[in-house]
């Protein structure tokens, strides 16, 4: 893994950090918010590799322990947009999707399939993430798309350009090459153990923007994190959100139950939505396909508690279930690629109602061309 930053003498960096740590990091009932500025201001020296690692430590608990505040939380993004390359594709609309960092363990993950299906309905679309980062250490798009051989790690003027690809339009963007001062932070984030501010705001960030709009996808599990993302996404001037409250906190939602989501588009104000999958043909009696019990076990990474599974044999396993899937073969990652494809052409106003952007996404799939765009972007990978 990445190295912990190492501290650099820098007098201004020491005091603006003693000030900061005195004030998040003294208990429930005495800690005080910072500001803007100093939020900041902090951040960029942690990403600048310029603070004490325990230093470091104790400024991402004792803000997560004070629970962090809006001020607190643009400060922070804003840091980590300063060190995120950031390029445009040659096409108007571009969707950004981010399932949590820290992977899936408890269910296949099955969103990175969504995508080609996007794509072959005219939807340029791409991911980003890590191949491995705590809490959960779970399966990620990275380690799928090593798993079929593909190659994650590519620059994002490459990704860019396969985006406006008429024979491909999806990708996926490593946080290891946008981002490489954040990506230098997972060691820490490793020892720290819980999730810091980090996790919240680095899947806001959308390295590929649209030449006109930027929309941004991503999944959420718990309830405050709905006016946490609305309002990063308006900070940061995405021109559309479509926030789902997805299994492991992704974004494909459970099929036992209503998918719940909130969205905007333009200056909307925030909706919230409740939609009977039976309008889809998407109802079922799973939330998603679990991961087996005869999954071999972690055997590796001993430092990662949290890892459950040899994430080898799990990558291998979503991707041949991914495979099948675009190759029409029915059951839950299939119905992922679906929805997750259906709910964002939605979205993005590419489809008029999510009853048809379901049965043009079973289309792309039963058509093959799905399958064909999946297939040329993986060997552009």
């Amino acid at each position: 893994m990445s190295k912990t930053p190492q501290m650099v003498p820098d007098v201004a960096d020491a005091q603006l950090m003693h000030s900061v740590i005195q004030r998040v990091a003294t208990g429930p009932e005495l800690s005080k918010n910072i500001s803007y500025d100093e939020a900041r201001s902090v951040t960029n020296a942690l990403l600048s590799g310029d603070v004490d690692p325990v230093q470091a430590a104790v400024f991402l608990i004792g803000l997560r322990m004070k629970r962090e505040t809006p001020t607190e939380l643009k400060g922070v993004m804003d840091a980590l947009q300063e060190h995120t390359v950031q390029v445009s594709a040659s096409v108007d609309d571009v969707v950004a999707l981010s399932d949590p960092y820290n992977g899936f363990n408890r269910t296949l993950h099955a969103s990175l399939f969504a995508l080609p299906v996007m794509a072959a309905c005219g939807v340029a679309a791409y991911s980003h993430g890590v191949e491995m980062v705590g809490p959960k250490y779970g399966v990620t798009h990275h380690s799928i798309i090593k798993a079929l051989g593909g190659n994650p790690l590519q620059d994002m003027q490459t990704l860019a350009s396969r985006l406006s690809d008429s024979s491909i339009g999806w990708g996926y963007a490593d946080q290891s090459v946008f981002c490489a001062p954040l990506y230098s932070l997972c060691e820490l984030r490793r020892q720290i153990v819980k999730r810091p501010v980090l996790s919240t705001t680095e899947v806001m960030l959308t390295p590929i923007r649209g030449k006109t709009r930027t929309h941004l996808v991503t999944g959420y599990v718990h309830k405050p994190y709905r006016e946490v993302y609305a309002m990063l996404a308006r900070h940061l001037q995405h021109d559309s959100l479509l926030l789902i409250r997805g299994t492991e906190g992704g974004v494909i939602p459970s099929f036992r139950a209503k998918a719940h989501f909130v969205r905007y588009s333009g200056k909307d104000t925030e909706t919230e939505h409740d939609v009977e999958l039976e309008t889809m043909q998407l109802d079922r009696d799973y939330r998603a396909e679990d991961i087996p019990q005869n999954m071999p076990a972690a055997t590796t990474h001993p430092d990662c508690f949290g890892m459950k599974w040899d994430i080898g044999a799990l990558a291998k396993l979503c991707a041949d279930k991914g495979l099948a899937a675009l190759n029409g073969e029915p059951g839950a990652v299939y119905d992922a690629a679906v929805i997750g494809s259906a709910l964002t052409m939605w979205h993005t106003g590419k489809v008029a109602t999510l009853p048809e952007a379901a049965d043009a996404a079973r289309e792309a799939i039963h058509s093959g061309e799905a399958l064909k765009r999946f297939q040329a972007g993986l060997q552009a990978l």
